[in-house]
């Protein structure tokens, strides 16, 4: 699985609602739209980060038709749900929230819901109004560019024509038809142009570089959903990066389904001619003279200040695929000063069997020759991974392989699910043979391997120095004995324990959390003066989840 698990993400800040975009030319003014015609709007996110990036774009064009942004679902006009294929609780989710969204409509007849992301599929439109009936549109992936032209909100300032977006098509994946991908590029760069996206942060921001999927994962269903892979152009996303750093961006993530196939879609050009390479496993790919992820993070790297630092101080990348974890690109992570000391490298069995019938198409052995590079690169990286268990057939020798590879790999952190059939996979061809009981009993023996592992390696990190990017002024708690390392706590940022925080004088905790170079969740003592800082904190307190430290220098 390539995506990272299912979140349900909430934008980062507390702030008021944003607030429609002014036409750039003034005397426009007259013809904007009143706003009280207009629609507020709530945007649900659920999944991956890709769908959080794509939900900056919807927001950013509600907003600059002149919509405003609702508090909250509750107060809105028009509720756009972006969600997940992936995983089943994702859609369990939205689907529990029908009966809401029904007396909401009830009270607001005028109120409409979209529905996006990977749960809509061409091929199962006809099912889907069975399955939500409270959404009045349903748009594929690849459709979201349209969504203010669906609705009918184009503004005066907005594009000149029947549409201001290109229009979306189909393609055939296998014997599926499915939405393409392929004009996606060209609406993200009329996106930044205009400056319709409406970033939840103002300290991390995320990248897209690469739509779309061509893998063959069976338990997959993003090719189905997202279309075949297609790159944006190497300038226009080096333009983008360099305007994230003109705006004080610190940590940006460039983002793929497949991250570090970047590229090999694109034309060969005489500036990559260095890229003398093929790909190294799974379907062959000729990647000569060919732009490429490692190429890509050079060129972000090279966006530098008047002192000659990185302008964007944290560059990250997600999600990997063994496939491509090419030299080059593990060179251009050692030379590049930007990178962070972090990988998400799915590997989702150690059973070399379950991966050939997941579709992986590479061996653990290739899988750990990889890892062995990238570290002897960076000794100090920290892996995560992506686990599936109980798939199609799998024995309990086969998961005891799995429990065999974290105890080898010693990963940071695992993403684990137990294995549900999503309609339209290939792997609802394979029989579902390992029993639900035995799917949770061993998805519980794994994660807690896993936490005994981390627990470990986060305590190696016990006296050492760091460096955090402060990002979550954390909610005060009601009782101090709340324990930081709890895995909800730390997946969902929470500050650290009261008693161990500074106090305030009315006896309240004030707490801040960010994240070290390694991807580390770090909890600390300060107030809302360091967000948005690097500092140098001590560790001093180890869990499974989350370190717990204190500022020495900011």
């Amino acid at each position: 699985m390539r995506l990272l698990p299912v979140l349900d993400l909430v934008a980062p800040h507390s702030a008021a609602p944003r607030s429609p975009s002014a036409p750039a030319d003034q005397r426009l003014g007259e013809y904007v739209p009143d706003a009280a015609v207009l629609p507020t709007f709530h945007v649900w996110t659920l999944g991956c980060q890709m769908n959080r990036s794509d939900s900056e774009e919807m927001a950013g064009r509600l907003l600059a038709a002149g919509c405003a942004e609702a508090a909250s679902m509750d107060s809105a006009d028009l509720v756009v749900i972006n969600t997940c294929a992936i995983r089943e609780a994702a859609e369990q989710k939205v689907i529990g929230r029908q009966g809401h969204l029904k007396r909401l409509k009830a009270a607001n007849p005028g109120m409409r819901v979209v529905l996006t992301g990977c749960a809509v599929r061409e091929a199962e439109r006809a099912g889907l109004r069975r399955r939500f009936p409270t959404v009045d549109l349903f748009l594929r992936p690849d459709e979201e560019p349209e969504l203010v032209d669906r609705l009918g909100l184009a503004s005066a300032h907005g594009g000149v024509g029947p549409s201001s977006t290109p229009s979306a098509a189909l393609t055939v994946v296998g014997r599926a038809t499915v939405g393409a991908a392929d004009h996606l590029p060209g609406t993200r760069a009329a996106a930044v142009g205009a400056g319709a996206i409406q970033r939840d942060s103002a300290i991390s921001a995320w990248l897209p570089i690469v739509y779309g999927c061509d893998k063959t994962c069976t338990y997959c269903i993003v090719p189905f959903s997202r279309g075949p892979e297609r790159s944006r152009p190497f300038d226009e996303i080096v333009a983008e990066a360099r305007s994230l750093a003109a705006a004080g961006y610190r940590d940006v993530t460039l983002l793929g389904q497949n991250v570090n196939s970047y590229g090999h879609d694109l034309a060969p050009d005489a500036r990559f001619a260095d890229a003398d390479t093929e790909r190294w496993a799974g379907r062959r790919l000729d990647l000569h003279g060919k732009p490429d992820l490692a190429a890509l993070i050079r060129a972000i790297d090279g966006i530098r200040t008047a002192d000659g630092l990185p302008a964007i101080g944290r560059l990250r990348f997600v999600t990997s695929h063994p496939w491509d974890l090419s030299d080059r690109l593990i060179a251009a992570m050692a030379d590049c000063p930007s990178i962070c000391a972090h990988l998400h490298l799915p590997v989702q069995s150690g059973d070399d069997a379950v991966l050939k019938r997941m579709g992986r198409q590479y061996t653990i052995e290739h899988y750990l020759e990889r890892l062995a590079r990238i570290r002897e690169a960076l000794p100090d990286i920290a892996i995560s991974t992506d686990v599936i268990v109980g798939f199609c057939g799998e024995t309990d020798e086969q998961f005891r392989s799995t429990l065999r590879l974290l105890e080898t790999v010693r990963y940071d952190q695992v993403f684990a699910a137990a294995y549900s059939e999503r309609p339209g996979t290939p792997a609802t061809h394979i029989a579902d043979d390992v029993p639900a009981d035995v799917k949770r009993a061993r998805l519980n023996e794994l994660l807690a391997l896993q936490e005994g592992i981390g627990l470990g390696n986060n305590e190696s990190w016990l006296g050492r120095e760091v460096e955090v990017l402060v990002d979550t002024l954390a909610k005060p708690r009601s009782h101090e004995h709340e324990d930081d390392d709890h895995p909800a706590a730390a997946g969902q940022g929470a500050g650290a324990p009261a008693s161990d925080a500074r106090r305030g004088s009315s006896g309240s905790a004030s707490r801040v959390a960010g994240r070290s170079r390694q991807n580390k969740l770090v909890h600390l003592a300060g107030g809302p003066e360091l967000v948005g800082r690097v500092v140098t904190a001590r560790i001093d307190h180890a869990g499974p989840y989350a370190l717990r430290g204190t500022v020495v220098e900011a």
